[in-house]
Parts: structure tokens; sequence; C-alpha cells
């Protein structure tokens, strides 16, 4: 009988997973059945079909569970994290509602939340970002300013014994910031590619990169839209931190 493996997804390709075992191995999984839930940073139980195969028997209880929808379907993001870290840039311009849902989603969590303002090098761009996130600063939430070519390891403390997931619209330099924290990511991704045999693919879905003994980042590809129709009317409004202290206050009892 084959023994029970526990690991963690560190990658995904549609119903295929690649899972880091205890002892550091690369582990490709598949799951029973043709309905799967799992998402990268899940913790997973698995067992070995083959040299180089397994299979998921059980999927670990989940700590937190970040992910978006609409009125249609539900997306998974990753699962098991304690932060989020929403990438947004100086140019392009961003949009600051995809930017006000993430940290929704992130409050409905209980999970910690950043802000990155990337490519702060380019300056009369920066200045006018600084204007849009200026009432996210008023109302408690961390913004870190940085250019991904030249100072990402400003970012490194605010990732010190976290699971952090990196999140934010195609074209605000996540990729860029990866490269720039982790010089081996890209040959990591490679890594991923061979061990999974799925190619360029692997870029479309999150993975997870160790970062050291306690901390860990997963990069998500690039939304342009961010939905909460899996939220109830109270949770969306309690993502709104700044209407706290009134909310119940209204008298209209049906006051939303």
């Amino acid at each position: 009988m084959n023994a029970i493996l526990p690991g963690r997804i560190v990658a995904a390709f549609g119903r295929q997973y690649l899972v880091r075992l205890r002892d550091g191995g690369l582990l490709p999984c598949l799951t029973r059945g043709k309905k799967s839930d799992a998402v990268c940073g899940d913790g997973v139980e698995v067992k070995r079909t083959g040299d180089h195969q397994g299979v998921i028997e059980r999927i670990t209880q989940r700590t937190s569970l970040l992910h978006r929808s609409d009125a249609f379907r539900s997306k998974l993001i990753a699962a098991n994290v304690s932060q989020i870290i929403v990438v947004v840039a100086a140019e392009p311009s961003f949009s600051d509602e995809v930017l006000t849902r993430c940290l929704i989603a992130a409050f409905e969590q209980n999970l910690d939340a950043l802000i990155v303002l990337n490519k702060c090098d380019l300056v009369e761009a920066a200045a006018a970002a600084r204007k849009i996130l200026a009432p996210y600063r008023a109302i408690g939430y961390r913004v870190v300013e940085l250019s991904a070519h030249e100072n990402a390891e400003t970012l490194r403390p605010y990732l010190a014994g976290h699971r952090s997931v990196l999140v934010g619209q195609s074209g605000m330099g996540k990729s860029t910031l990866i490269n720039a924290l982790l010089p081996d990511a890209q040959a990591a991704t490679r890594e991923i590619s061979t061990v999974l045999d799925s190619g360029k693919h692997t870029t479309t879905h999150a993975k997870l990169y160790w970062l050291d003994d306690s901390s860990e980042l997963i990069d998500c590809p690039g939304v342009q839209a961010f939905g909460l129709h899996h939220l109830s009317l109270g949770g969306i409004e309690q993502g709104f931190v700044e209407f706290a202290p009134y909310l119940g206050l209204c008298r209209f009892r049906d006051c939303h």
C-alpha cells in the first residue's frame, strides 16, 4: 500500500498540480474525479501512482482561501496565505475599483493587506498615482513605493514571516518585481514547466516561490476584473473599513 505523503501545491495547470513534498522533491499530481477545488498554497496528502506521478487524496484544512467570482463562476486564487500584496503602477494607469475589490476580498479572509506602487522612477506619473492612493493611506492601508528595476529590495522586509499572494492587473510589473526579488524565479518556472510538461502554460497559473524558512510568495496571473459575487452585502460593507464607525447608525433600517 502506497504511503500517504504530505506536501504543498506550488503550481497548477488545469487538473494537474505540482506538489512540493516534505523532502523538497517535486511530484506532479492529478486529482480524483473531473472536478477539483485544489489551488496553489493548499496543503495536501498525496499517494504515488508511479515514479514521477501521484494523486491528491485530500486537501488539508485551510486557514484562508482567496478567490474572485462573478454571477457564473468562481476563480480560486490561493490558499493558506496570510497577506495580500496588490501591485499597482505609476504607468499604465490602474483601476482603483479593482484595487478596492482586492482589499475587500482580503478583509473578508482576515488577511494583512499591502499596496505596492511600482514604477516610481516615472516621476510625473508616480505623483498622479500617489494622489489616487492618498485616500487608502488615510484610512490605514500600508503603501510601499518602489521601482522593480532599481529598489525591489524595499519590499523584502514586508514579506518576512508571511505566505504572501501577489495580485494586480496586467502590466503593473509583477513579473519584473518577482525576478528582482528572486533571481532564480525564471529557473524555477522552467523547472515547473519541465516537470508538468506544460510549457508556456505555467505562466498563466499561480506559482509559489520559497523565500526563506518562514516566508513564501505566490505569484498570480494578472487580472482585469475582481468580482465579489461570493460575498454577502454585509461582507462587502464591512470591507469598506472607513465605514465601520457608521454601520448600523442610519435611521433607515434597510440602509446599505
